[in-house]
């Protein structure tokens, strides 16, 4: 395996390395987002999914956008680097808004970049490596994201044992951000042929496989159950779990997925990337049917988080490759936009369910909803995805 990932092209590397710096900076601020949101601005839980579901939908949209173009330009470069610029530039301005409706303006333009280079760069990969490669190649993307991921809560941490008032945490992101833009400015494409698939604009799925499309639907049954990860976040700390800790805690997730990301999803590539995404569906429902159980201890919390990150460890890398593999050639980035576009479309009434339950009913059937999506979702997965015909 080691010799394998050695010898991956340049730009997988660095398109790793870009996703790392990013997500240092995104995730310095992720775990402080509800924290920022209750203690500075007064807002809830019922904001909070307004927010991340408006935000995130709308990104949605956006990599459905860019994916169409790129399988049409057949350049990926300007969609990624304009996505990182977005971001990088729009992440620190959360420190002057005074309202959580200034924020949502900000998530949106910070996940409008995120729309603009998810689907051209997941393309990129795809298109950098053999069939035999890709699960390998999107676990190390994950895998490096994630190690940015765990760097970032880290730094939070430090910046608040320090005294750093949240706001000034804001600002800080400007520094990786500047970093990410000039490693995207790098990214040289590899040369592509344009075949008679690229040769106009088309926004639907016409030409893709009957067992793609039944995918999409089970993935987005399973996405109405995954809402915005800043829930969970939000759940540990009313059971207890002290402020400093909550991005400590969110870093030893990321350094769980960090670590296993990489063999799990090269072991998809003999393996089967159906049976892990299955595995994992079944962990996914586990892990956020006994989170809703009231009177769990701290070290219960982190246990339990512990095995979400395994949870995304196998399936972050797995389920990319997976719609790599089912995309006809010359139309990956219409793939990965339509994947991206249902599954992100979906957070959007997961955020609000989920919220409202939480805050309006009881935290623990906001977490029993998800894991019953999970379970459909597996089940349909199983019966019916698997037995699919291509044409």
């Amino acid at each position: 395996m080691f010799k394998t990932i050695r010898s991956l092209p340049r730009t997988v590397w660095l398109i790793g390395f870009i996703s790392l710096v990013n997500d240092t900076a995104s995730e310095m601020l992720y775990p402080l987002m509800p924290l920022y949101l209750a203690s500075v601005l007064m807002a809830g839980p019922k904001a909070l999914g307004i927010i991340e579901g408006i935000a995130e939908a709308s990104s949605s949209i956006f990599k459905l956008i860019s994916g169409v173009i790129v399988d049409r330009t057949k350049k990926a470069k300007p969609w990624i680097v304009l996505g990182y610029t977005l971001a990088s530039f729009g992440r620190p301005l959360i420190a002057i808004a005074n309202s959580w409706v200034w924020v949502l303006a900000i998530r949106f333009t910070d996940r409008m970049g995120k729309g603009m280079r998810s689907s051209p760069r997941d393309a990129l990969l795809a298109e950098s490596v053999s069939e035999s490669q890709r699960g390998i190649t999107f676990g190390l993307h994950r895998s490096m994201d994630n190690a940015g991921a765990v760097i970032g809560p880290l730094l939070a941490a430090l910046f608040l044992s320090m005294g750093v008032p949240l706001k000034d945490i804001f600002l800080w992101a400007i520094v990786p951000g500047v970093i990410t833009i000039t490693l995207a400015l790098c990214i040289k494409e590899p040369p592509r042929e344009v075949g008679p698939q690229a040769s106009r604009f088309s926004w639907s799925l016409d030409g893709m496989p009957k067992q793609f499309k039944r995918y999409l639907v089970v993935a987005g049954i399973f996405a109405l159950g995954n809402s915005s990860d800043m829930f969970l976040l939000l759940r540990a700390r009313d059971a207890g779990v002290p402020l400093e800790q909550i991005p400590l805690l969110w870093a030893a997730i990321s350094l769980i997925t960090t670590l296993f990301g990489t063999p799990l999803s090269a072991l998809s590539d003999t393996f089967g990337r159906k049976r892990f995404i299955l595995i994992a569906w079944l962990a996914f429902a586990f892990f956020y049917i006994m989170m809703g159980l009231p009177g769990l201890s701290i070290y219960q919390i982190f246990a339990l988080f512990g095995v979400y990150g395994l949870f995304k460890a196998a399936t972050e890398g797995v389920e990319k490759a997976l719609v790599a593999d089912m995309a006809p050639k010359g139309l990956a980035g219409t793939a990965f936009g339509w994947f991206n576009l249902i599954t992100g479309l979906m957070l959007f009434p997961a955020s609000l369910i989920f919220g409202w339950v939480y805050e309006s009913i009881a935290p623990m059937y906001a977490f029993i909803f998800s894991g019953i999506c999970a379970l459909v979702a597996f089940v349909l997965m199983a019966i019916w995805v698997t037995r699919a015909k291509e044409i």
